[in-house]
């Protein structure tokens, strides 16, 4: 048969029969059908299948529980979704990849070959469309601008990509001494060993680096294709009175600009007892100054995304985390997980981005929770040991109400990437789901202290205030709430618990203001009650919040 058929038929090999009934009926309504009958390749298109696939003027997608399932089905139609050829057909019940969602698709999960069928014969009128597509006349359009690609147009399967590389360059001792040399020595070793420990950089080993004069370096680009990093940190101790001062510069490899600097400083009087915090410090702000760097840099590169970009760019959306952020954190998640869909880090913040969702609606939507189950623990399988998969995976569970499941994945992370603010941020929301709060509130404070500055420091206060509320601090619970919405203002939740606080210190006016705001920023009383659900509700004294929200709510309401 040509290489250039009219219908490309993809489907599971489990679903052979069926496909073989809509080829042959394709076949007798005239339309070339290409479809695969023998064993499919492993892991790769074999070249004779891609180019059927490409050159066929309609592709048309089986959709089962089986070919769901298959990465080789749902590269195909990925595939044929960007070069605009998708006929998706669901042969019976399933629920599609998300990022299909949106898109017709024909309903003949009841089709047994009858060739008058209304539904039949809606699905032939579709591709008889496609098929005529190619053959109209070219017309000479006017000149006009290009749009810009959409996301189907510009995914490229299997470009997973991964967290940037980093080299610790030699520290220079600007003090002179030989003390300060040793010390300057160790502060790289340590830095590395501690950078290591997180979660989105990777560093090179000091070996490395070890043959290299800071003072001889001039060419920094060059340094950096040598090494084969995008970053790379240089720094000096020196003497400032009293204290030991590091000075850090993070350079962009290729361009040498200065992306972030910073001072620590410790008295020398106590430096073998701060060294370890110092380092800590060192390190910490730099593993968040990089992953901001890399959203920023995400955020502004065009098209040719791979996952771990489109991840960032989804992690990004959170930063705000309004009606609007969440779903252009989800479509990117989308995006990750389908450029690469045995990416694990990329299914995991697609279960995280879902997870979201499940958690700002009113907990009816079952089928979303499903979805994040799923693709968390795809995620899991696919990077058991990857402290990113496994943070982000647990502490989604726990959003959708398997938190004893999820703990024990952040609690994993934390073992595998002890230095990582992430992985306490996402640990210590476990231990706030299941009531364990001592726990809780020593995760997020060691979050606090390894991510200052953080896209998700507005989280961990608004984490503080509900575990304050818990303990029946309202004071701290009132400061914790104020400090997430100066944070993200756009954030509802934290005028809530804001409002909560203040009921209970006599200030009911202020209370009701607060719930006020938070409605004018587009709360709604199903999805305040079901997100302080899903966090607290085994906490003693649940049932007293949800009244105290249900009597603001009534007290607020146009003409209360």
């Amino acid at each position: 048969m040509s290489i250039a058929p009219d219908i490309f038929i993809s489907y599971s090999r489990e679903d052979q029969e069926t496909a073989r009934r809509f080829a042959d009926a394709f076949a007798a309504e005239g339309f070339s059908v290409w479809w695969d009958t023998e064993l499919r390749p492993g892991e790769s298109f074999d070249a004779v299948i891609e180019a059927a696939l490409r050159a066929a003027k309609a592709v048309v997608v089986l959709w089962s529980p089986r070919s769901v399932a298959s990465r080789w089905v749902r590269a195909e139609a990925t595939l044929a979704d960007r070069l605009k050829t998708l006929v998706p057909v669901i042969i019976e019940a399933c629920d599609l990849p998300i990022i299909f969602e949106l898109t017709h698709t024909a309903q003949l999960g009841h089709w047994q070959g009858a060739t008058e069928d209304k539904a039949w014969r809606g699905l032939l009128s579709d591709v008889q469309r496609f098929v005529e597509r190619d053959l109209a006349p070219v017309v000479a359009e006017p000149a006009q601008a290009v749009a810009a690609p959409t996301i189907q147009e510009t995914l490229k399967p299997g470009q997973s990509g991964s967290a940037p590389s980093l080299a610790v360059l030699p520290f220079t001792n600007r003090s002179g001494l030989p003390e300060d040399e040793v010390f300057a020595e160790g502060m790289v070793e340590d830095v590395i060993s501690a950078l290591s420990q997180g979660v989105n950089v990777r560093v090179l080993g000091s070996t490395a680096t070890a043959n290299l004069s800071r003072a001889a370096i001039t060419d920094l680009a060059g340094v950096g294709r040598q090494l084969g990093v995008r970053y790379l940190l240089e720094g000096n101790v020196r003497r400032a009175g009293a204290n030991l001062r590091v000075t850090t510069q993070l350079l962009e490899a290729v361009t040498g600009e200065v992306l972030w600097s910073a001072k620590f400083d410790r008295p020398l009087a106590e430096l073998a007892a701060l060294q370890e915090e110092l380092v800590l410090d060192v390190a910490s702000n730099l593993d968040v100054q990089v992953f901001g760097v890399e959203m920023r840099r995400a955020l502004s590169k065009p098209d040719d995304m791979t996952a771990w970009e489109a991840l960032a760019r989804s992690q990004a959306a959170f930063r705000q985390y309004d009606s609007a952020a969440l779903e252009l954190s989800l479509e990117w998640a989308t995006r990750a997980a389908v450029i690469a869909p045995d990416f694990g880090q990329a299914q995991a913040q697609l279960a995280d981005s879902l997870a979201q969702f499940y958690m700002n609606g009113d907990g009816e939507d079952l089928a979303a929770k499903e979805r994040v189950r799923t693709a968390a623990t795809r995620a899991v399988a696919l990077s058991p040991d990857d402290a990113l998969v496994l943070m982000r995976a647990g502490a989604a569970l726990g959003y959708v109400g398997y938190p004893e499941e999820g703990v024990h994945y952040t609690e994993r992370a934390v073992y595998r990437a002890p230095g990582s603010g992430h992985a306490h941020f996402y640990h210590g929301a476990s231990c706030l789901i299941l009531n364990r709060l001592d726990e809780a509130i020593s995760h997020i404070e060691t979050a606090e202290r390894l991510m200052p500055g953080g896209h998700l420091d507005w989280g961990l206060k608004l984490f503080t205030a509900w575990a304050m509320l818990a303990r029946e601090r309202w004071v701290e619970a009132e400061a914790a709430s104020d400090k997430s919405s100066t944070l993200n203002p756009t954030f509802a939740f934290a005028h809530i618990l804001k409002a909560i606080s203040c009921l209970h210190l006599g200030r009911c006016a202020e209370a009701r203001r607060q719930v006020e705001t938070a409605r004018r920023l587009g709360a709604e009383l199903a999805n305040a009650l079901w997100f302080d659900q899903v966090f607290t509700a085994r906490h003693l004294g649940h049932e007293g919040r949800a009244a105290d929200i249900r009597t603001l709510w009534a007290e607020t309401e146009p003409g209360a």
